[in-house]
């Protein structure tokens, strides 16, 4: 994990890994660094998401202090987010396991893109994330403008 200024964790990049027979995925030195655990629960999209405990903690406090009209949506979102969410640690060879309960979620089977998005990581089935890159890229100009990059 780079830091960006003194202060801020930034994770980036792009890596492609496969899991191994154990379903364990090798995260990429550069991302994990000196972070042995992981909070690991389903992303956005189909995608998995590994937290920090600090940004998972974050994201739950956001989560409870956002003014919701729709209590019943609210509770079936964070229902949905943290029922599937596990501690995950990384081995001494850099490893971490993708339960299979998660992985099908994900369409994780082999072959996994591994995404740095600041302040997590995301983990996609790489057919999957090539798809949906294929589509981001298409329309990436046009949200650009509409967002006034």
């Amino acid at each position: 994990m780079e830091k960006w200024g003194k202060q801020i964790p930034f994770l980036s990049g792009e890596h492609r890994h496969g899991l191994d027979e154990k379903r364990r995925l090798a995260l990429p030195a550069r991302l994990r660094q000196n972070q042995r655990r992981w909070v690991m629960a389903r992303g956005w999209e189909g995608c998995l998401a590994l937290y920090t405990e600090v940004e998972w903690k974050k994201l739950i406090a956001k989560l409870d202090a956002l003014p919701v009209a729709n209590k019943v949506h609210a509770r079936a979102f964070k229902r949905l987010l943290i029922s599937g969410a596990i501690l995950a640690d990384v081995d001494g060879q850099g490893r971490l396991l993708v339960p299979e309960s998660l992985g099908l979620y994900a369409g994780i089977q082999k072959e996994v893109t591994v995404v740095g998005m600041e302040t997590r990581i995301e983990l996609w089935s790489s057919e999957r994330w090539d798809r949906y890159k294929k589509t981001a890229e298409k329309s990436a100009a046009r949200i650009a403008a509409e967002i006034d990059l």
